[in-house]
């Protein structure tokens, strides 16, 4: 099935998921606080979703770029985020790997010291409705319901998406997020 979309008026033209089955939705969070080699963050964003397509992944739906301070250390350069969601045939462990060997490409060196800037940052938010442990893979991310550098961008693009375990609407979980509340659309 094709997905539709509806301009929703957002900054960076974010699109709204109008007829995809919510229920299978891929969701997949994107972020940067290290411009690294490109000219800022939005640019080094951009050319991480370019290489999707090629790691077996095609964006369906993105929500437009969301700025917020660095957490959990406001002092870090601020995070630039975002939320696609994605139609795949990699399991969620080989999208795990296709993700990390993208972040890898990006510079980012995982075992530095916990939460600091990073050039890239992808997270599996969830993959359909599955739930639990799946050989090391949390699923759905548990903490993504709390950030709202997350369930806002989240919440632009797929405001009905209901939460795996708490079934709590998207547009909901963005209301009462604890962690990034002052992110925002850019």
């Amino acid at each position: 099935m094709e997905a539709s979309f509806v301009d929703n008026g957002r900054p960076g033209g974010a699109e709204c998921v109008t007829d995809l089955d919510l229920d299978e939705a891929v969701i997949v969070a994107l972020g940067c606080n290290d411009k690294g080699p490109w000219a800022d963050c939005r640019q080094a964003l951009e050319a991480a979703l370019a290489r999707f397509r090629a790691e077996g992944m095609d964006v369906v739906a993105r929500s437009s770029w969301w700025r917020s301070a660095a957490w959990p250390d406001p002092h870090d350069p601020p995070f630039l985020n975002g939320v696609v969601v994605v139609r795949t045939e990699l399991s969620p462990g080989d999208l795990m790997a296709a993700l990390g060997r993208m972040e890898e490409s990006f510079g980012r060196v995982r075992g530095e010291a916990k939460n600091a800037p990073r050039t890239l940052d992808l997270d599996l938010i969830a993959y359909g409705r599955r739930t639990g442990d799946l050989d090391g893979l949390i699923l759905p991310h548990p903490r993504a319901a709390e950030r709202g550098f997350v369930m806002g961008p989240l919440a632009e693009i797929a405001p009905e998406w209901r939460h795996p375990t708490s079934a709590e609407p998207a547009r909901m979980l963005a209301a009462a997020v604890t962690v990034g509340k002052d992110a925002r659309p850019v």
